[in-house]
């Protein structure tokens, strides 16, 4: 699995828990650029990538993304190993 096979992945995991079809993520997409992305709609798209990807992330992994690449950067390894 590679960086754009995930974001895809998380971008899905984004459209269905947003309930929103025009989401498109990009590496440096941050909570400001979704619209509905608040401090709810954030623990429920971690909890539901967590659960595709079947990994989980720790709260200190999770607090220093500053962006969706980053996100994925931390997936991608959890993946991998």
């Amino acid at each position: 699995m590679n960086f754009e096979q995930v974001i895809k992945e998380v971008n899905a995991v984004f459209v269905d828990v947003l309930d929103d079809e025009s989401v498109k993520l990009a590496r440096e997409t941050t909570a400001k650029d979704v619209e509905d992305w608040d401090s709810l709609t954030h623990i429920q798209l971690v909890v539901a990538i967590e659960k595709r990807f079947k990994i989980k992330f720790t709260a200190e992994e999770i607090q220093k993304f500053k962006n969706v690449g980053e996100m994925c950067d931390c997936l991608l390894k959890k993946v991998v190993h």
